[in-house]
């Protein structure tokens, strides 16, 4: 998979026809590469955020500006409140324009207004916030959940009849986490018997390890055949409490490609994750922002229009997705330079990095 080259065509080919208007009247009066860039993301929990989000969209600002523009960071650790918060400031700060990767995408609808009001132009980042957004990058949502739903049929094979999986599905206040369900739903219905099925508070590990524990003393440990894990967070606390009731040998999904979640799939623990590959829907993320900030168009940016139930065609761009298996970590994650093998292939998972032709 070439991330590189998908980035490039599709920050390239842009039809976003409004995209022009609004960028001249939402965007602050034409700046040059002097900007302030305010982002905020939404949790600290997901390794991604600090480790990729965050460094990527600085990286490409002062890229994009001749070192010039600077990036206002703030991190809410999913409290929707904490972020509300933050919004204000920058805007007191009278930050450019905002990238916003929303804890709660239906909370912070006010807080967009509030900055959009004070001609601040808001980018949202990874979840469709609600309010006047300007611009909107994130994966394929709803195909995300359907190449974790074929993948998990495929591991399935025959014995997808023969019994019961469980759903894990991401936080209700995230509209991601819908979509994610919805493709998942629309691949799975019909072919599998869903036993149990959960909307995991926070995303947390935790809460899906209490979860699947319930939903093995409910089911019976023989009945469960699979579980669809919306992420690689949720998918570690189902391993433990599958280990712990002495179920082995059942696919489990992910989402992520974190580095705990690729060494899962590396052993056998977990069968697959998916990868997005981050570095492009960040550089997307901030090109749009500094197009913004400076007044200009996003015409070669976004691709496609996407509506939220606040906002109908926003100029976006969706970033395809990969399933990531045991048979091609080095061709993505490895080949992307998101890890190397020295960090996957760390002790207790060198015997298995060896068997799989990780060196």
């Amino acid at each position: 998979m070439a991330a590189g080259a998908m980035a490039v065509s599709l920050a390239a080919c842009g039809s976003a026809k409004e995209s022009g208007d609004k960028a001249g009247s939402s965007g602050s009066p034409k700046k040059g590469d002097d900007i302030k860039v305010g982002l905020l993301l939404p949790e600290n929990a997901t390794a991604r955020y600090e480790k990729f989000d965050r460094v990527l969209i600085e990286k490409k600002v002062k890229e994009l500006t001749g070192g010039k523009g600077e990036v206002v960071y703030a991190n809410a650790k999913q409290d929707a409140s904490t972020q509300n918060q933050q919004v204000d400031t920058m805007v007191t700060n009278k930050v450019d324009v905002l990238i916003v990767d929303a804890v709660d995408s239906k909370a912070i609808a006010g807080s967009v207004k509030k900055a959009k009001d004070a001609g601040i132009p808001v980018v949202a980042y990874d979840r469709l916030a609600e309010g006047p957004i300007d611009a909107y990058t994130s994966f394929d949502n709803v195909t995300v959940g359907k190449t974790q739903g074929e993948a998990l049929l495929k591991a399935l094979g025959s014995k997808a009849k023969s019994g019961q999986i469980v759903m894990m599905n991401g936080s209700s206040t995230d509209p991601n986490a819908a979509q994610f369900k919805k493709g998942a739903h629309a691949v799975l219905d019909g072919k599998v018997k869903v036993g149990r099925e959960y909307d995991t508070k926070e995303w947390k590990p935790e809460n899906a390890n209490a979860n699947m524990e319930g939903a093995i003393s409910a089911l019976g440990k023989d009945k469960i055949v699979g579980v669809y894990s919306a992420n690689d967070g949720m998918a570690g606390g189902i391993i433990t409490a599958l280990k712990a009731a002495g179920i082995a040998d059942i696919p489990v999904t992910g989402q992520d490609a974190e580095l705990s979640g690729v060494q899962r799939i590396v052993t056998g623990e977990q069968y697959m994750s998916v990868y997005k590959p981050y570095p492009q829907e960040a550089d997307v993320a901030a090109e749009m922002a500094v197009a913004l900030a400076q007044g200009k168009s996003l015409d070669s940016i976004a691709k496609d229009k996407v509506d939220s139930p606040t906002t109908k065609a926003i100029p976006s761009v969706l970033v395809p997705v990969v399933s990531l298996t045991k048979d091609n970590i080095k061709d993505t994650v490895i080949k992307d330079g998101i890890y190397t093998v020295a960090e996957i292939c760390t002790g207790k998972y060198k015997a298995a990095c060896d068997k799989a032709g990780l060196k």
